[in-house]
């Protein structure tokens, strides 16, 4: 049995088929050709996070599937109450056909799938956004018409985006280049992967030196969620780490820039170079949707 806990799990060829089934669904979706790939089928989606965008393009994905989705908050169900994850992997795989979980610890994730006996999607951790970044490829092999041979930058916190991208990346045959702070670096899990790839990962200081001839550039929040009361000493930590159109110019001249958002105008990156940018990150959220739902299909169906 698949599961999607983290990218570092799926082989390039896996990575490749669900975004084709993802550019598939999208044309399905938008041509109005209805295919009920999992009728009959029920999501249960485990928020300990809150979002919007995931509840929404999990839950519109499932009933355009054909499914349902059911919504589960740790305030109101024994998730919450301190029942061992063992047993609610072992009681909502009696009811469920699959699960998507939104969390903070990746061990919670992975104990669902341990203990669990049907297919667990990692909505979120702390570690990874393994979602999110496959909604990312999809978005750029989309504008760019290809990801094999790119370059990719990210700056920022070394966080679950900075760790899922560089995977993500190095698995489809991109080049990827970081810049972060000095403590805010990827994880060490991810870091070593990454040597496998020689010079196609490279860790700097300065972000200019992350973005010269980049074709994508991509930033998120310096504070996360749970993170709220480190927030100003974050800022100051990330001065100098924002997308604006000095550091933009180093990039190739039709480079796209991406935010899996919310945005912080002003801060991550500029109010300018959002704008400039923007058919291309909410075509990215909206490719949440559609990578989302070939996740299911590549997961759920019979």
């Amino acid at each position: 049995m698949k599961h999607l806990l983290k990218l570092l799990d799926w082989t390039s060829e896996d990575i490749n088929e669900v975004l084709n089934l993802a550019d598939q669904l999208k044309y399905e979706q938008k041509h109005h050709i209805a295919k009920k790939y999992l009728e009959g089928k029920t999501l249960g989606m485990i928020f300990e996070k809150a979002s919007t965008r995931t509840r929404v393009s999990f839950e519109v994905g499932m009933f355009q599937l054909g499914g349902s989705a059911l919504f589960l908050s740790s305030n109101n169900t024994q998730i919450g109450r301190g029942e061992p994850v063992q047993d609610t992997a072992r009681v909502l795989s009696r009811y469920l056909d699959g699960i998507m979980i939104r969390t903070f610890e990746q061990s919670e994730v992975e104990a669902l799938a341990q203990y669990g006996s049907i297919p667990i999607i990692n909505g979120l951790t702390d570690f990874c956004h393994p979602c999110q970044v496959l909604a990312d490829l999809m978005t750029i092999r989309e504008i760019k018409g290809r990801l094999d041979g790119l370059k990719m930058s990210f700056i920022g916190d070394g966080n679950n985006m900075m760790n899922s991208l560089i995977v993500g990346a190095l698995k489809s045959g991109m080049s990827i280049s970081v810049a972060c702070p000095e403590n805010y670096e990827p994880d060490e899990r991810v870091t070593e992967f990454a040597k496998e790839f020689g010079d196609k990962f490279q860790m700097f200081r300065t972000p200019k030196e992350a973005v010269v001839d980049s074709d994508v550039v991509i930033t998120d929040v310096w504070a996360s969620m749970g993170q709220e009361e480190e927030a100003q000493i974050r800022v100051k930590a990330f001065d100098g780490y924002q997308i604006n159109d000095e550091l933009m110019s180093l990039a190739k001249e039709d480079a796209i820039v991406l935010h899996c958002l919310p945005a912080h105008r002003g801060e991550e990156i500029t109010a300018e170079v959002f704008e400039n940018h923007a058919d291309e990150i909410f075509e990215e959220a909206e490719n949440r949707l559609h990578a989302q739902k070939a996740v299911m299909v590549y997961l759920m169906k019979d």
